[in-house]
């Protein structure tokens, strides 16, 4: 699956992430096998398909996190493995699990997670917080005594603190409610308007304003 351009009215430097052939095994079982897809700058994809069909471990092959059996991911034109460190630099990944410490408040989380990916010069922490909906006096509380939406929230504010221009999100609506949902496609939003990538898993239709969301069918 090729996605054409999506046209945007800057003259930001166009971004592209394809898959050639990708394949990978259970065991004995396929997931998938000859994968081929490609996003630009300013796309959102959105992988669909039933429990087990391999949509999370498709998502680590792209974070590289997890080989493919065969096939090969291609950043703006080159081989990964040719321009890898250009090209983790430019991705964020967010998983299934929000992946916060408990004994860590959200904002020593967050700075803990600066550490990990390019960060965003200006941003800070407290207003990412805000912009998630976490209200001020959950900000210095142990993320042990968060709810599971709150600590989804505290997960998400990492993309507001990256200048990543890909984003890799497993079921980023997880745990969230209404208001929360519409955070989420509201980031997606100004990510694409920026002209970054974003790639999702998730159950919910999503609805992106000023970008239109692909969808990639696995099983």
């Amino acid at each position: 699956m090729t996605i054409g351009p999506h046209m945007r009215s800057d003259d930001t430097p166009s971004i592209r992430l394809a898959a050639e052939g990708l394949a990978i095994r259970r065991g004995d079982r396929p997931l998938f096998s000859d994968l081929d897809f490609g996003i630009e700058g300013g796309q959102v994809l959105q992988i669909e398909g039933q429990n087990g069909c391999g949509k999370t471990t498709l998502l680590r092959i792209l974070c590289t996190l997890t080989q493919p059996s065969e096939g090969r991911l291609v950043w703006n034109g080159t081989p990964l493995d040719e321009v890898l460190p250009d090209y983790l630099a430019e991705l964020v990944y967010v998983g299934h699990h929000p992946a916060v410490k408990d004994d860590l408040t959200p904002l020593e989380n967050l700075a803990f997670s600066r550490l990990l990916s390019r960060p965003k010069p200006d941003a800070d922490p407290e207003q990412a917080l805000e912009r998630l909906g976490l209200e001020v006096d959950y900000e210095t509380l142990p993320c042990r005594k968060l709810s599971a939406g709150q600590r989804r929230r505290v997960a998400l504010a990492r993309l507001l603190l990256s200048d990543a221009r890909v984003w890799v999100l497993d079921e980023p609506f997880t745990a969230l409610d209404v208001r929360g949902r519409d955070l989420v496609e509201a980031l997606l939003a100004e990510h694409a308007m920026r002209g970054g990538i974003a790639i999702l898993t998730t159950h919910h239709a999503v609805s992106v304003v000023g970008a239109p969301v692909h969808r990639l069918h696995l099983g």
